[in-house]
């Protein structure tokens, strides 16, 4: 049986920050346009580098939020 692709990860909150990253989802201009088009793999593939990046997104937020405090 194929496995079958996720539902989108948009928000709706396109707004694209200076990688050219949507800021809602975090999917590239180029993962944006191609997801329609992309095997499941593929999406399956985008899912865990969001997650990634989202991770480190968090590891940062919570090394500056303890330099701010000290």
């Amino acid at each position: 049986m194929a496995r079958s692709g996720p539902t989108s990860p948009c928000i709706n909150v396109c707004v694209l920050d200076e990688r050219n990253c949507c800021k809602g989802c975090r999917r590239t201009v180029t993962e944006i346009a191609r997801w329609g088009r992309m095997s499941p793999d593929e999406q399956w593939t985008v899912i865990a580098r969001i997650e990634q990046v989202r991770a480190e997104d968090r590891r940062a937020a919570t090394a500056a939020a303890s330099a701010a405090e000290g």
